[in-house]
């Protein structure tokens, strides 16, 4: 049960940072993050369909939310940080110009505060995601 409410703490978490990404968050002439409902509006919805799949059916469940956030993370990584390791960086440093930067560059493109953060706890939640549905399955055997 424990291993079952950290999931779910880590993905309520996720959801509500990945939620920013659909309102917008702006401060100080800074972006955290642009309001991208067009852009990333479906991967908002299959997540939220993806948790209540988990919380309703958690059998099936918990390769549904294991597969997404796994699909969701490769997705992350070639969007912004191939474009670290292999460049060309000059559109992605452009377009990310007053984002809120932990790490900021002018040479190399560096992914945002915000995506940074985004990339940590889909990690997080996939890896929680991952632990509790092998030690489920043990414990079903």
């Amino acid at each position: 049960m424990k291993r079952k409410k950290l999931l779910i703490g880590v993905n309520i978490l996720l959801l509500i940072w990945f939620f920013l990404d659909m309102i917008g968050v702006t401060f100080d002439n800074k972006v955290l993050v642009s309001r991208a409902w067009r852009d990333d509006g479906i991967f908002f919805v299959i997540y939220i369909v993806a948790i209540v799949w988990f919380l309703v059916k958690e059998k099936s469940g918990k390769f549904v939310l294991t597969t997404w956030l796994s699909m969701w993370f490769a997705t992350q990584l070639y969007s912004h940080w191939y474009f670290t390791i292999f460049g060309p960086w000059e559109g992605k440093i452009r377009y990310f110009a007053d984002a809120v930067k932990l790490i900021p560059s002018t040479t190399v493109y560096i992914p945002d505060l915000y995506h940074i953060v985004l990339h940590i706890l889909i990690l997080i939640a996939l890896y929680s995601t991952m632990i509790y549905s092998v030690k489920s399955c043990k414990e079903s055997v």
